[in-house]
């Protein structure tokens, strides 16, 4: 079944006299009586002032006042009625919300984007991005990933890319003293939250590769309270970040950043999808993450 047109009055009464060529053709097709049309025909050249239409022995023909009414009219009504199929179409498009946290979103999903579009380009991906995932995420988003450990999300979430952190730097500054690896030299890149994060930082790292870590903050260290603030400023060679893979891999592959030290590995903790709502659009972004996640997430120096 068509859906109803937005009513246009004389505009879409003329354009169907125009297409028809008769008022009798044109009320037919409008649902209206002939006497009707033609009532509305009369009021319309009286509004003008002049007539529009040549009363033929079958059918009629606009005259040219009544040509410039009918080009008006047409492009009008064409134009009304695509903004509605568009505005239609679009609300009946499915849109799913993610929740996750600036990292994830900037440094991974973005990048990705265009190819999950191509894959399902009828449905529409809304990002809810924050520093951490709260406890009502859901109020606001249908499905998650979110850093953590399992204990956390529950068991019906599943795991992403488990934390592989490894030291990232330019290359330009890996070269700097070859003698010296990047990570003694510093200046080191903390990442920094005012709430207590569960990542790894630089003395968990250090304590974990067997690297005295001095109580007193090296001069020049860098802090910043989102992780995307601390991979810019590796890249523009400010200093040594801890880089974790899967979020860095397209970095390392483009070589703007270069791996700079020892993997350390955190098993049970990394970025996990959590369910919220269930459709069809947000089962397929839900696998789509899997899917993608096996090819591209975390698994750089692995072996």
């Amino acid at each position: 079944m068509s859906e109803p047109l937005v009513d246009l009055a004389w505009m879409r009464l003329l354009v169907e006299v125009g297409r028809k060529g008769s008022l009798s053709a044109a009320a037919e097709a409008l649902g209206l009586s002939q006497p009707a049309v033609s009532y509305q025909i009369r009021l319309l050249e009286q509004r003008f002032g002049l007539p529009l239409l040549q009363r033929l022995h079958r059918g009629v023909r606009f005259t040219e006042e009544g040509q410039r009414l009918l080009a008006i009219a047409e492009r009008t009504v064409s134009e009304v009625d695509s903004l509605q199929r568009s505005l239609r179409a679009a609300r009946r498009r499915p849109t799913v919300r993610l929740a996750t946290d600036y990292a994830f979103s900037s440094l991974w999903l973005i990048p990705r984007m265009h190819a999950f579009r191509q894959q399902y380009p009828d449905i529409d991906l809304q990002i809810v991005a924050t520093q951490r995932l709260g406890h009502h995420w859901r109020e606001d988003a249908d499905l998650a990933v979110a850093f953590g450990t399992a204990s956390e999300f529950g068991p019906g979430a599943t795991l992403l890319m488990p934390e592989r952190v490894v030291p990232v730097c330019t290359p330009s500054q890996s070269r700097r003293q070859p003698d010296i690896s990047p990570v003694e030299q510093g200046p080191l890149i903390h990442l920094e939250a005012e709430s207590i994060y569960p990542w790894l930082d630089w003395p968990a790292y250090l304590t974990r590769v067997g690297l005295a870590e001095n109580d007193e903050e090296r001069p020049g260290d860098l802090r910043f309270n989102t992780y995307a603030l601390v991979v810019q400023a590796a890249m523009a060679g400010q200093g040594v970040a801890l880089g974790w893979l899967g979020l860095v891999d397209h970095l390392l592959d483009a070589n703007l950043l270069v791996v700079a030290g020892e993997m350390v590995t955190v098993p049970g903790r990394g970025y996990w999808l959590v369910s919220g709502s269930k459709s069809d659009a947000v089962t397929h972004l839900a696998s789509w993450l899997v899917q993608e996640a096996a090819i591209t997430g975390g698994n750089r120096l692995a072996d």
